[in-house]
């Protein structure tokens, strides 16, 4: 079917991705999964490249760009190579939104120009160790001074994508302890310089997939943080970090699509070049069926995510639309990443082919921004249930 939801620009902008990908990142992507992390120096690159600043405002040296669609195409891109651009991905999906919505001027002055070149990477650190999906039990502490002027911070986080190389996290902490009325008051965004005494950079966790993108975790051991580094006001983070979820959980759905349809296009170049008994793969009455299948799944994941994104920049994507989105994609895409990797044989399950990276990549996207029984709960609570 054709498809009408990316126009001229948004396919110049993947064209001028798919090359850059080809030139910058392939070459390289085995040795940096090995490492668990993409050098600084690609950070610079998509900086230069315009990557950063598609949606900040030009005052700050952006495009200036409103849609999400333009990160559409880098998901689809990136997954079509079977590469990552490490933790960059949290730093322009996840905190740029915060910086733009709820930064003030000065704010914004100081820290975007460096965000969009690459000079300053960023991250965000919300989930805790023992804490999971209930964001309203952490624990982290920001006390304000005596004399006002900085807060001092305390905790832990963990699972911080970005995190070893960030120069810049989003704090998520308690500047006042919770209520029995409302548990959800009293969370501060603090945009904490990495470099400061105190702040930490724990273990680099050993992840399953994702391998080329730093996880890791942070500590904070009395960090002074100027009160010029709060990000909005005190206490209404819960409420920021509710309303940017909708376009984190798309960006998670189209993800899952994206790499659905990359792993049937890896299956089937696979077993059209793969021969047994003397005849293509491809030929086998099963495998065109599987692909079928497969196809058919990706299909329906593709009008589901273009018609989210279409009601995200209408600003009319609700919690439980975006919801129902990340659930019915990312199940699916278990379901079509497994039969493609079937469809490989042994070698789906080396290394060595991009299938195997997939498989790996593709489960946590059922965990993270929200797990698929959370999800569900969303969903079924706006059905009245």
């Amino acid at each position: 079917m054709r498809r009408t939801v990316f126009n001229e620009d948004h396919e110049a902008f993947r064209e001028t991705i798919r090359d850059f990908i080809a030139a910058e990142v392939v070459p390289h992507y085995q040795e940096w999964s090995e490492q668990g992390y993409v050098p600084r120096e690609l950070y610079r690159k998509l900086g230069a490249l315009g990557v950063f600043g598609i949606e900040v405002p030009e005052e700050y040296g952006g495009a200036g760009e409103t849609s999400f669609k333009f990160n559409a195409v880098l998901s689809e891109e990136t997954a079509r190579a079977g590469v990552s651009f490490g933790g960059s991905s949290v730093h322009t999906a996840l905190c740029l939104p915060y910086l733009l919505k709820y930064g003030n001027e000065e704010q914004k002055k100081r820290w975007l120009p460096r965000f969009v070149s690459g000079e300053t990477m960023t991250a965000i650190a919300m989930t805790e160790p023992g804490t999971g999906s209930d964001l309203a039990g952490m624990k982290t502490t920001a006390k304000l001074s005596e004399d006002g002027t900085h807060y001092v911070l305390n905790g832990a986080k963990t699972f911080i994508t970005g995190g070893a190389q960030a120069d810049r996290v989003l704090v998520c902490c308690r500047t006042a302890p919770p209520t029995p009325e409302d548990r959800r008051g009293g969370i501060s965004i603090l945009v904490v310089d990495a470099h400061s005494e105190g702040f930490a950079v724990g273990r680099k966790l050993d992840k399953l997939g994702l391998r080329a993108s730093d996880t890791a975790e942070l500590s904070f051991t009395d960090v002074e943080v100027p009160v010029e580094d709060l990000l909005g006001e005190e206490g209404k983070a819960f409420s920021y970090l509710t309303h940017n979820l909708p376009q984190e959980r798309l960006g998670i759905a189209i993800g899952a699509y994206a790499q659905s349809a990359a792993a049937v296009r890896f299956a089937k170049e696979y077993t059209k070049e793969r021969t047994v008994f003397g005849k293509e793969v491809a030929s086998f009455q099963n495998t065109k069926f599987v692909l079928a299948d497969c196809q058919s799944d990706v299909d329906a994941m593709q009008a589901v995510v273009d018609r989210a994104l279409e009601a995200l920049d209408a600003g009319e994507l609700t919690p439980a639309d975006a919801a129902s989105a990340k659930l019915f994609t990312t199940e699916r895409a278990a379901h079509v990443i497994d039969k493609c990797l079937q469809l490989h044989g042994g070698y789906g399950y080396m290394l060595e082919y991009p299938i195997s990276s997939l498989y790996a990549d593709t489960r946590v996207s059922r965990i993270y921004g929200g797990t698929s029984e959370v999800m569900r709960s969303i969903i079924a609570k706006s059905m009245g249930l």
